[in-house]
């Protein structure tokens, strides 16, 4: 069997079958892929301070996850929520109540103005970077004051971890769709995604790091034979 490799449409039809036919909960998927990410930083190396940028969707809920887990190991976090708490659905919404429950350091910019300058002071203090602001399933280039958020976290100097895929990269094709992050590493769920093998993605995507969330072998090999 080759090396899996999903495109934009094949990611999500992945989750959506594992979700729908064979009845494991998107939290549960959150869970692992989360859990996952902050292994691999502990694998890497995080000790210091770990700023983890969240979005308002799913991606967002993983870097909740993560923010969790690296907490647990008694690695200092900083979480900064990119939306506003009572707009989060779903288990994002979900993963956002028991970090304010836990008491972790929440940051929040519910607005479309964020003060560059602000994140990259805060940034000073950071030994790692999480992108989870966007996922595979952005298409267009991203809006204010995210392209502001990027370059803040590109202009820093700690190390910066990309979740499933680097912000404003395009999944299908690897071109940047505007101001990208540009991540040292990625750690990307589940196989590699089809703009991963454009030789022009390298500078985006860091080293890429393929994670298991508990997707079913059966599943995954459906997925290889189509």
């Amino acid at each position: 069997m080759g090396t899996l490799v999903l495109n934009r449409a094949g990611a999500r039809a992945l989750d959506r079958a594992a979700i729908d036919d064979y009845g494991i909960p998107g939290a549960v998927l959150m869970e692992n892929a989360g859990r996952s990410t902050a292994n691999l930083l502990r694998k890497l190396g995080a000790k210091g301070k770990v700023f983890i940028c969240c979005g308002p969707g799913n991606n967002g809920g993983d870097g909740l996850v993560i923010a969790r887990h690296l907490d647990i190991a008694e690695i200092p976090i900083e979480i900064l929520l990119f939306a506003a708490p009572e707009s989060l659905a779903g288990d994002a919404a979900l993963n956002y109540r028991i970090v304010s429950r836990a008491k972790l350091p929440i940051h929040t910019y519910p607005g479309a103005e964020v003060d560059k300058k602000s994140l990259e002071r805060m940034f000073q203090d950071a030994d790692w970077i999480v992108d989870a602001l966007f996922g595979t399933g952005l298409t267009g280039s991203v809006r204010a004051p995210f392209g502001e958020i990027i370059l803040a976290i590109n202009d820093s100097a700690a190390q910066i971890m990309a979740v499933d895929i680097p912000s404003g990269l395009d999944c299908d094709t690897g071109q940047p769709l505007g101001v990208t992050v540009r991540a040292e590493h990625t750690a990307t769920f589940v196989a590699m995604k089809q703009g991963f093998t454009n030789p022009k993605a390298k500078e985006w995507l860091g080293i890429v790091h393929v994670l298991d969330i508990g997707i079913p072998r059966i599943l995954l090999a459906s997925a290889q034979s189509r």
